[in-house]
């Protein structure tokens, strides 16, 4: 931390732990670490936040799916993530955790805050919950039944609660957006939040969480955890010190953050909720957010279940950081979203990598080696057409800056390779192959030389935020020092000589035809493999029982009750003793022998069928007044085992017939 410099706090939307990241998830991070990058390079000091948010029920869900407690999921996914930024080239300052200690201490206290001062209140809420998206919905909200943001089946859900008094703060969040109107980021994001949020209405947000417990515990109620948009989005501030009974240098040095950058789909979130939090925590709101498009394959979104995600760190291993990086930031318009595709990755590398860039560097250096011995001069002499290229490289530096400051990565992509097809020109138009074939236009040729590797050295300089690598190998060809990667150096003319070292070609041309037909046998052999891997056989058919009556079957009293307490059972391998919540307001005991497939907190917060009038029964010392309901199967090795029927969506006491 330089306090001599400005500051520039950046964050990313902490990525959420259940997945792998595919190039679509990648965006964010390239396009703030690029951000962050030329912050640097203008004088900046940078605090750079980015994480993973690792709560949640879905993240509960796929635990236990794979047999594995949430935290040692999210160990495993949150390592996965950071891997796969790491392989990007990211230089983020701090990758937050929201399992992490002072983050966990910080929002317990910013929830106890905030209910204190009459912000949170407790209540039951009932209406359609979306457990991918872990938002809740009114019927009206929903779009042809389902949940308005990513499509996919609802489920009812009634369960207590806490909410933040959303509707308090709706006024004075209006008016913050008129008194700061580059809060947005498209401008076109507020007239959304506006006319489909603001005027309709803010409904309270819930920010508790009762039906499951992979959560931060609310301290005074440690049966409702803090649920995500208040857990997560709070990691802008806990990740620079932020703790309501005192803050510590970096946040006082940070906050408020410069810029959010995330995805469109969550802008709500962080120009809604977000600076509500904010207000109500009595903390200045963040200067801008940046509402960034999507990247598409071909015309839809990246999903796993269409089959259609590109994963960046594998592009990256296949055809370098660097080349990832630059079709991430070029392909994308800033209002726009983009698209990625095999065939239109490789096109794009060879022709503006390969064919543009590289060949301008490999040729220019090449010369000057074959020409000079590797070693030219500033010319005295200035002809039109060097006048011409110095414009240029001067226009360019102006117009990166300008698309950078307003964050228009692409344009700023465009601005860099119309340099390199501007040098490339100047080639043909000086024709040095024609100045070394007489020695009287050697003074010329060295003036051109220089002119190529000056504007060379200025274009790495403006290419080191998009493409790192490339641009310090640029700058170890020409020998120049690492130090003087800066724009304090942009100015050209700076270098005085260039002794440069060997041409080594920075991007080989991709042979699109042999890449493509590799692409497709991987592909092919990883469904091969799928397929191979396929579930294991179900146990053989058990004989089914003698037929019974319907009175018989009426005998048999179903309910849906919630595990409030698990233990093992001190004298029994196999036993769990659960402390049941049916409805009655009395609590039930029940034994059940799956000890050997479920953890005592897999099962804390789930809701089960119990066969609630089974005649009370002695195992091991303790009563068990009935059974719950579970399937005889086999596991991943081919084992017995047992899959409790689990029944999260149904309310308490329910009666099942």
């Amino acid at each position: 931390m330089d306090t001599q410099k400005p500051k520039f706090y950046l964050t990313t939307a902490i990525a959420y732990a259940s997945y792998k990241p595919h190039c679509g998830n990648c965006y964010d991070i390239v396009l703030a670490d690029a951000i962050a990058r030329y912050k640097r390079l203008c004088g900046y000091d940078v605090h750079f936040l980015t994480g993973s948010d690792e709560h949640g029920q879905k993240i509960e869900d796929a635990a236990r799916e794979q047999g594995l407690s949430p935290q040692v999921y999210v160990d495993g996914m949150s390592a996965q993530i950071k891997a796969v930024w790491d392989s990007l080239n990211v230089t983020y300052d701090r990758f937050i955790r929201t399992t992490d200690e002072d983050h966990v201490k910080a929002i317990q206290a910013i929830f106890k805050k905030l209910y204190d001062q009459g912000d949170i209140y407790k209540s039951e809420y009932e209406g359609k919950y979306c457990v991918p998206c872990e938002s809740f919905f009114t019927a009206s909200q929903l779009k042809d039944g389902c949940c308005p943001d990513c499509g996919r089946p609802v489920t009812d859900a009634k369960e207590e609660a806490y909410f933040l008094r959303l509707s308090k703060y709706q006024d004075r969040l209006l008016k913050y957006y008129e008194e700061n109107p580059d809060f947005f980021q498209p401008e076109s994001r507020k007239h959304e939040m506006i006319n489909n949020f603001l005027k309709p209405g803010l409904a309270d947000l819930c920010v508790s969480r009762s039906s499951f417990t992979w959560g931060i515990p609310v301290e005074f109620d440690p049966r409702h955890v803090t649920y995500v948009w208040l857990d997560a989005l709070s990691n802008y501030i806990t990740g620079v010190g932020y703790h309501p009974d005192g803050c510590g240098e970096l946040y006082d040095r940070y906050w408020p953050a410069d810029l959010h950058v995330i995805g469109k789909d969550i802008v709500r979130f962080h120009t809604i909720y977000w600076p509500i939090i904010l207000m109500a925590l009595g903390e200045p709101l963040p200067k801008q957010v940046l509402g960034h498009p999507w990247l598409l394959f071909g015309e839809d979104k990246m999903s796993k279940s269409k089959g259609n995600v590109v994963y960046a760190d594998e592009l990256a291993e296949r055809f370098g950081t660097d080349a990832v990086r630059y079709y991430l930031l070029s392909e994308i318009p800033f209002a726009q979203d983009g698209t990625i595709t095999y065939e239109a990755f490789i096109a794009k590398f060879n022709t503006d990598l390969a064919n543009t860039l590289g060949n301008l560097v490999n040729r220019s250096i090449a010369m000057t080696n074959k020409y000079f011995g590797g070693t030219v001069v500033r010319p005295a002499a200035v002809e039109p057409l060097d006048e011409d290229l110095r414009r240029a490289v001067a226009d360019t530096v102006r117009d990166f800056a300008a698309r950078m400051d307003t964050y228009h990565n692409a344009d700023a992509a465009d601005v860099l390779m119309n340099l390199a097809r501007r040098c490339n020109k100047y080639i043909d138009e000086t024709a040095p192959w024609v100045l070394a074939k007489n020695e009287a236009d050697h003074p010329r040729l060295s003036a051109v030389l220089y002119n190529l590797l000056e504007s060379i050295r200025v274009l790495a300089i403006l290419m080191a935020p998009f493409m790192p690598a490339t641009a310090e190998a640029i700058f170890d060809q020409l020998q120049v020092s690492r130090d003087t990667m800066n724009y304090d150096t942009l100015t050209f003319g700076t270098t005085d000589t260039f002794t440069v070292g060997e041409a080594k070609p920075l991007f080989q041309r991709l042979d699109a035809e042999k890449v493509l037909a590799e692409l497709e046998a991987e592909l092919q052999a990883k469904m091969k493999a799928a397929a191979a891997a396929k579930e294991p056989d179900a146990p053989a058919f058990a004989p089914i029982l003698p037929e019974i009556a319907f009175d018989d079957f009426g005998k048999i009293d179903l309910r849906v009750a919630q595990v409030v307490e698990c233990e093992p059972v001190k004298k029994a391998k196999k036993l769990l003793k659960l402390t049941l919540d049916d409805g009655s307001g009395t609590p039930r005991t029940v034994c059940s022998g799956i000890a050997k497939w479920y953890t005592p907190d897999e099962l804390k917060g789930r809701r089960v069928v119990v066969v609630a009038n089974l005649k009370p029964a002695v195992l091991c010392g303790v009563e068990s007044a009935g059974m719950i309901l579970a399937a005889d199967t086999l596991d991943e090795n081919g084992e017995d085992a047992a899959r409790v029927l689990f029944v999260d969506n149904l309310p308490i006491g329910s009666k099942l017939r």
